[in-house]
């Protein structure tokens, strides 16, 4: 009997994520660890028993949108508004500092000044996936740090985009100043549809139907679903459009509900992006790209908590509340990983400045999780003490 590779991946991934999370919380470590830690173990450049890791990680993009849908759920425009208009400062200072920080680590490990450049821009970035997964939602204090994280993200994604597109621009061999400009263009009225459309379609459909239970978590997919597709469309990220849909239905008297029945959806794909992040990584440039990966990997460890303390206080947070911010953006982003790999398929980073990158990505995923979990409340804490959700 022919053995169904879909059904195989989905084995592996599962079953092998239930056995190390088994032996991770034994040992009382991250999860997040031990499902980047399969993948490495059975992607390509490890057992390659996942040959090809596309599959994994085009169905783990899914997980961060319904993340991102479920979290705007918690978040009221007027709360989303005030919170953007705080962290816009804090956003692009730290961009900057840490663009001047891992450019200049780029040219002393003798990586090129457009490589060096790139690289510094990657270093602005934060994991949205970490940043919001470890994020508990339960205690007004913890509201609030997730208000700020979820806004600076916010703009992050805006920037990491623009910087997307320039890259694209860039092979094309021109600047695309003006589909950038569209792209400033294009949010705010993505935004203003999103509101128009859940005051007078969804929200009075859901309280027509509100007894049918299949018909609400369908009616939420396709919502989330088709603001992320719409996005992607406008050259928005889809994650931006799943965070706006679920923005606009934060209001509603069911978003509760919504939010917890679409939380076991968003966990499964969540395992699969972990999964994914590990298989995509290539074990045999490790030795090569070590040195670089490992500087990178400790300035955004050691010196984005302390940036974003910095600006965070200048803006009125209290210190104990920034150092908290900071810690939990204190590591690279997915679109790190993004930028690297495309910047290498056009050429505009060779081999070692892009495994660098994505390397550092990497360890500070690792490190960023321990850091948090071990020494902040976190939905997956091992100590009882330090478990929110």
């Amino acid at each position: 009997m022919t053995q169904n590779p879909i059904v195989f991946t989905f084995f592996l991934v599962f079953t092998g994520a239930a056995i190390l999370a088994t032996a991770a919380l034994a040992a009382r470590q991250s999860l997040l660890v031990a499902y980047i830690g399969l993948g490495m173990l059975f992607g390509p450049w490890g057992l390659a028993l996942v040959g090809d890791a596309t599959l994994v990680s085009q169905s783990a993009e899914v997980g961060i949108m319904f993340l991102l849908f479920l979290l705007g759920l918690d978040l009221t425009p007027q709360d989303l508004a005030r919170s953007l208009r705080r962290t816009t400062l804090v956003t692009v200072g730290s961009a900057v500092l840490l663009l001047i920080i891992g450019g200049g680590i780029g040219l002393l490990a003798g990586f090129t000044p457009v490589e060096a450049l790139i690289v510094g821009a990657a270093m602005g970035f934060s994991s949205t996936i970490i940043g919001l997964k470890l994020l508990p939602t339960t205690v007004l204090h913890h509201q609030r740090i997730g208000e700020i994280i979820i806004s600076i993200l916010l703009l992050q994604d805006l920037l990491a985009i623009a910087l997307l597109l320039f890259l694209k621009g860039l092979a094309a061999g021109a600047t695309p100043w003006l589909q950038i400009a569209l792209l400033v263009l294009t949010l705010p009225g993505l935004v203003v549809f999103a509101g128009l459309a859940a005051r007078f379609v969804l929200i009075p459909l859901i309280r027509r139907y509100d007894r049918f239970r299949e018909y609400i978590f369908l009616i939420a997919i396709g919502w989330c679903l088709g603001m992320a597709e719409l996005a992607g469309l406008l050259g928005l990220s889809p994650e931006i459009g799943a965070f706006i849909a679920g923005v606009a239905m934060a209001s509603s008297p069911i978003a509760l509900y919504i939010a917890e029945s679409l939380r076991p959806l968003r966990d499964f794909f969540l395992v699969l992006f972990f999964f994914g992040v590990g298989a995509q990584f290539n074990l045999g440039m490790a030795a090569d790209v070590l040195t670089p990966a490992l500087f990178l990997a400790a300035a955004a460890l050691v010196l984005k908590p302390a940036i974003f303390r910095l600006l965070l206080v200048h803006t009125g947070e209290p210190p104990a509340r920034a150092w908290e911010i900071g810690f939990r953006l204190g590591q690279l982003s997915e679109f790190s990983l993004l930028i690297a790999g495309l910047a290498l398929t056009t050429g505009a980073l060779g081999e070692r400045a892009a495994y660098s990158l994505q390397f550092a990505t990497v360890l500070t995923f690792l490190a960023s999780s321990y850091l948090v979990v071990l020494r902040f409340p976190t939905p997956i804490a091992i100590s009882d003490a330090l478990r929110r959700d």
